[in-house]
């Protein structure tokens, strides 16, 4: 734990300190330490992701990191999100200096910090991998979770992205047809011939997906999303 420094930004300024001082440190409220650089023919294609969980953007990188942010914005405990949070420094066992900055650090309602890295498994090479298990050692060192993530399925992952565009809170703010459609879905139901119970299915069909991506509605999204999609009560996802 020693052999680890963390380096972090926030409104006041750049900080360094050792890995055994910023257990404390709310790292998912601070400012990413670098930047996302977009230049012509570039490979990857950084942006930035609105996140419902913190209501401000998330940096990403890769579509494999957006769809990654998504994914944590769409998990209900996490209450904090922030992209390229940190520096860890640390020498090698030759005494080269080595430097790492994760992808996500994520802030769960229980408290419980988690480190998240985005690469494709297939891409991951011996100095990445050395970057990676020197990262875990350290997150476990303090107690908080790390993950190496790849491709998400597909599926799943198309599903995600059409919630997501729905994950505004205006989607919700009909109070009254939040209600009848809570009601209304009591009961296992296909989705767009429930929806058009209560009406204009362009008109009603945002809030039920807007419930789906709060989880107070259930689907399962392991297969695509549909007319005929059975729609149940919130359940744990």
């Amino acid at each position: 734990m020693d052999r680890f420094e963390v380096g972090w930004r926030d409104d006041e300024g750049e900080h360094r300190r050792p890995l055994t001082d910023v257990l404390s440190v709310e790292f998912e409220a601070g400012l990413p330490v670098r930047g996302f650089p977009s230049y012509r023919g570039q490979r990857h294609f950084p942006g930035l992701y609105w996140s419902a969980t913190t209501g401000g953007h998330v940096g990403f990188e890769s579509w494999l990191e957006r769809d990654h942010a998504i994914l944590l914005d769409f998990t209900p405990d996490v209450t904090g999100l922030l992209s390229q949070p940190l520096w860890l420094f640390w020498k090698d066992d030759r005494g080269k200096r080595i430097s790492h900055a994760p992808d996500y650090f994520a802030r769960f309602e229980d408290g419980r910090g988690l480190m998240v890295d985005c690469r494709p498994l297939d891409r991951i090479d011996s100095r990445s991998a050395a970057k990676f298990a020197a990262t875990r050692t350290a997150c476990e060192a303090v107690g908080w979770g790390y993950r190496v993530v790849g491709e998400v399925d597909p599926v799943r992952m198309v599903n995600l992205r059409w919630l997501a565009g729905y994950r505004h809170p205006r989607h919700g703010a009909n109070e009254e047809l939040v209600v009848r459609l809570l009601a209304l879905f009591a009961v296992p139901s296909p989705l767009m011939a429930q929806a058009a119970l209560l009406g204009d299915p362009i008109a009603v069909l945002p809030a039920v997906f807007h419930l789906l991506w709060l989880g107070r509605l259930a689907a399962d999204l392991s297969r695509p999303l549909s007319d005929t999609t059975l729609v149940s009560p919130a359940a744990t996802r």
